[in-house]
């Protein structure tokens, strides 16, 4: 297992033995279903207000052993829980040869310093179940799980605001705000750099631009929460969560922030586009993602313009399926892992046969594309069937 010096993740550890989660170094993978997923109930030390109102408590801990507190209401599926750490986990991973993120065991340690509290809340962010204690919210209803038909369908009703709000958490709690009603964070330089593209953006009416957004802006201003929601704009976009939206065929963020794309990022905010060059952000998504149980079809990780949840997709590397579902995956070229169900899975290739070689071990299968920047290298388990462009073959 690859070494993080920025978390011990002790839950990947703890469940290294167990099917799939041996194969990939961030994120849990368990292929099955009522296996731990690492969630349990409230602890006592969080207090009565937080046992009182959520039911289960998961964790990532640091590396000097402190806890960072993830708790859940009672609609909150466990998957739902595991999809919000591996978020959290994602962006506290190390990012070898990037300016701040190479080793981020600080910014982890300051969110456990500052007790903060990631809190998944039921249903919607309405003003009905607002937060009776200290923490970052996150909603039921815009949580979304991989193969899930919000997922699938790019619900925006439903939209997938799970990056957005636990990067606020990671943001406020540990790279740190810079200015008022603020304390300062690990990462004051980077800081820097986020003030100055979200001023930026503002002047140059890149960013919340709008004659409507007037109140909002001068609302974000008082609380000093520009450079938060500027910097979850692009986030979004670079992450590709705008790329099906229809009804702002050139904007993300609800039509706010000039770009819905990476490629557009790069193009229209530079300043933007430099806070996702080797700064402190993954280029792909380093979690292992578990597809939902009811899933069934193939599910893609490659990009396809007529398949809206490509532009997320796209960014995953690392899936497990879950459930019993018959379920096939396309890869992409970003040297996946892939772990498949209790159904029949079949892993589909890009080329002929011959222009890949495959090597067979005791518990799982490694296919590598001679073709560069292609498919990649692929570690793949408990798959049945393998497609290539000219046969399918069984191992």
């Amino acid at each position: 297992m690859k070494k993080y010096s920025a978390l011990i993740l002790m839950l990947s550890i703890m469940l290294s033995m167990v099917s799939c989660a041996s194969m990939t170094g961030p994120g849990i993978s368990i292929y099955e279903p009522d296996g731990s997923l690492g969630i349990e109930t409230v602890p006592q030390s969080l207090g009565a207000g937080y046992i009182n109102s959520f039911d289960r408590y998961t964790k990532i801990t640091t590396g000097s052993g402190k806890a960072i507190h993830i708790i859940a209401q009672n609609e909150i599926s466990n998957e739902k829980m595991v999809r919000a750490r591996n978020i959290l986990e994602h962006y506290l991973t190390d990012f070898p040869g990037s300016l701040y993120g190479s080793d981020k065991s600080a910014v982890a340690e300051k969110i456990a310093e500052n007790r903060a509290v990631l809190l998944l809340m039921n249903g919607e962010d309405n003003g009905k179940n607002d937060p009776s204690v200290d923490g970052q919210p996150l909603y039921d209803n815009e949580i979304q799980i991989e193969g899930h038909s919000w997922y699938i369908n790019q619900n925006y009703e439903h939209r997938d605001a799970a990056f957005e709000e636990i990067l606020h958490f990671v943001h406020d709690y540990g790279i740190g705000i810079d200015g008022p009603n603020s304390s300062p964070g690990a990462l004051p330089e980077f800081q820097k750099e986020i003030r100055a593209a979200q001023k930026n953006a503002l002047d140059k009416k890149l960013w919340a631009f709008g004659s409507d957004q007037a109140a909002w802006i001068k609302e974000l201003t008082a609380e000093n929460s520009l450079s938060q929601e500027y910097l979850a704009s692009v986030i979004d976009s670079y992450y590709g969560l705008w790329g099906a939206f229809k009804e702002s065929p050139d904007k993300g963020m609800w039509g706010l922030y000039t770009a819905k794309t990476r490629e557009e990022i790069n193009a229209e905010d530079p300043n933007g586009s430099n806070l996702m060059n080797k700064r402190f952000f993954h280029p792909y998504l380093t979690y292992n993602a578990r597809i939902d149980a009811g899933f069934s079809g193939t599910f893609s990780l490659r990009f396809d313009a007529s398949v809206s949840y490509t532009n997320h997709s796209r960014y995953l590397k690392h899936i497990t399926l879950t459930g019993k579902n018959d379920s096939n995956v396309r890869i992409n070229e970003l040297n996946n892992t892939i772990c498949g169900n209790k159904g029949s899975n079949t892993v589909i290739f890009s080329g002929a046969f011959s222009e890949y070689t495959i090597e067979k071990t005791t518990d799982r299968v490694t296919v590598t594309d001679a073709i560069q920047d292609r498919d990649g290298k692929n570690v793949l388990k408990k798959i049945e069937k393998f497609q290539f462009s000219d046969q399918i073959i069984t191992l």
